[in-house]
């Protein structure tokens, strides 16, 4: 299995799609994040993603969570088949007839 360190910059839509599953609610500092000092001395902070044949180390900080919010957006655009509660289609219609 391979194991690659992974900055926001190189994030694939794939292993955001990873990220985002496998911590819907965001992750968590004591039990999810793994800090580790690399070759050139930085300490780094990441977090553990499983993808079927590599275990990817990804980068966290600000611009992680910004990309990961665009990410989410954009998967909530292109998703047709949901309701807006707060607008409904038509105020005499079952919410039945809506799905």
């Amino acid at each position: 299995m391979k194991r690659l360190i992974v900055d926001y910059k190189k994030l694939t839509k794939d292993i955001l799609d990873l990220l985002v599953s496998q911590y819907p609610y965001g992750f968590d500092d004591e039990d999810d994040i793994i800090e580790f000092t690399s070759a050139s001395g930085e300490i780094v902070k990441a977090v553990k993603v499983n993808a079927e044949d590599t275990i990817y180390l990804v980068k966290i900080g600000s611009k992680l969570q910004q990309a990961i919010k665009q990410h989410e957006d954009t998967i909530f655009e292109e998703e047709d088949d949901f309701i807006d509660f707060d607008n409904p289609v038509n105020d005499g219609e079952d919410l039945e007839d809506n799905l």
